[in-house]
């Protein structure tokens, strides 16, 4: 257990290596030991991992990891281990497999071979086909805190496999959420539930994907001391992105009645509990108590992380509606599903009586002359230059 002053030392560590201001010195680098490694530098302010720089290093590395966790799922589940055991004819005492029929056990076999290549096909379609920022973000922020440090093999491996963590439940919320929303397109290719032998089926892909995460929990983290922290923040950031989820999905059945009922406060309270805190806390919260901090000493790193949440929804919501879906991977659909979006909140604040007669009439309409209505009545208020003022104000108060 850590004494109080080594606990204040460690706060003033990690506060030192967290100071938000521009005009802050460039950080030391830190370094993995071993042999094997090349070495790891942290830069100041590390780019994406699409914009390369240091942690392009950390990507190659980190996609290695998902290789080696994908074939432990995969490889070592109770199906697997029930195929094994059928094929030998080996049974532990009194179990169930002791009594499967001989005639059966070709038929076992082919049934535990096909879900195990489910399993695998499922989880390469999901998890790893996005930019991976969620996932890097841990890996970044630990070196960020680890600057000036050597970072072990292990130290960096376990930080890899939070960031993966990360990933498995990103491609869990996703797929809920084309579910939910009847999407059609995610990364470029097919939603995963429009596949034509999954459909519904992709629920239950999203359970065995949040399943996977408590099993890597337990494989690799159940004898850290910060285990039973790391368990319930995870349980915690669950909790609130359903229920972001649920007030999203409530919010635009409201909506579809008169769409003046959305505002800006229930979009920012959609927005934290959706998105801001799985995406933007989640991972450094896990690089922290990597780290060895307590994650009720840094709350205002987590405000300022649900402001990023924000800052971000508001610029993807544009996109979504702007975009080419090309370039997004996505098809926008916030116009005919009457999701409470950036976009609709801003334009009811704007617009004058005849552009919110002209909303309301054609938002949440599929056909193409509503959604061009709506998108000509958003280029005429000039939501984009609302945009840009609206980030500014965050970055400004932020800074």
């Amino acid at each position: 257990m850590a004494s109080s002053s080594q606990t204040s030392s460690l706060e003033a560590d990690i506060e030192a290596k967290l100071i938000l201001h521009e005009d802050a010195p460039p950080p030391a680098s830190a370094q993995c030991s071993g042999e094997a490694a090349a070495p790891l530098k942290v830069e100041e302010g590390c780019p994406l991992p699409s914009e390369g720089g240091g942690i392009a290093d950390y990507r190659e590395r980190f996609l290695k990891v998902y290789d080696r966790l994908r074939g432990e799922l995969v490889t070592d589940n109770y199906l697997c281990k029930f195929a094994t055991n059928s094929r030998e004819g080996e049974a532990a005492d009194n179990s169930c497999e002791a009594k499967i029929p001989a005639e059966h056990a070709d038929f076992l076999r082919q049934i535990t071979d096909e879900a195990r290549c489910h399993v695998e096909q499922m989880i390469d379609y999901n998890v790893p086909g996005g930019k991976l920022n969620r996932g890097l973000s841990v890996v970044d922020s630990y070196m960020l805190l680890k600057q000036g440090s050597e970072v072990t093999e292990d130290e960096f491996f376990l930080a890899c496999v939070l960031g993966w963590c990360v990933e498995w439940f990103q491609a869990c919320a996703l797929v809920l959420d084309d579910i939910m929303d009847g999407a059609h397109m995610r990364r470029e290719k097919k939603c995963w539930f429009r596949l034509p032998k999954v459909g519904l089926h992709g629920i239950k892909d999203c359970v065995l994907l949040k399943c996977h995460i408590a099993r890597l929990f337990r494989k690799y983290f159940r004898e850290k001391h910060y285990y039973l922290e790391l368990t319930e923040l995870w349980d915690e950031i669950s909790l609130q992105t359903s229920l972001g989820q649920m007030l999203d999905l409530t919010s635009t059945h409201y909506g579809e009645n008169d769409i003046k009922n959305y505002n800006v406060q229930l979009y920012h309270r959609i927005v934290k509990y959706k998105t801001s805190y799985y995406s933007f806390y989640l991972p450094v919260a896990c690089a922290l108590l990597l780290y060895g901090a307590k994650l009720e000493n840094f709350k205002r790193i987590r405000d300022i992380l649900i402001d990023m949440g924000i800052y971000f929804q508001a610029q993807d919501d544009f996109m979504d509606c702007f975009e080419d879906p090309l370039k997004t991977g996505k098809i926008g659909t916030d116009i005919e599903d009457h999701k409470c979006s950036w976009l609709v909140v801003e334009a009811l604040g704007h617009a004058n009586n005849n552009q919110i007669e002209e909303l309301v009439k054609n938002y949440g309409q599929r056909d193409q002359t509503s959604v061009s209505r709506v998108k000509s009545t958003y280029l005429t208020l000039d939501l984009k230059e609302i945009l840009n003022s609206f980030l500014k104000k965050i970055h400004r108060r932020r800074k």
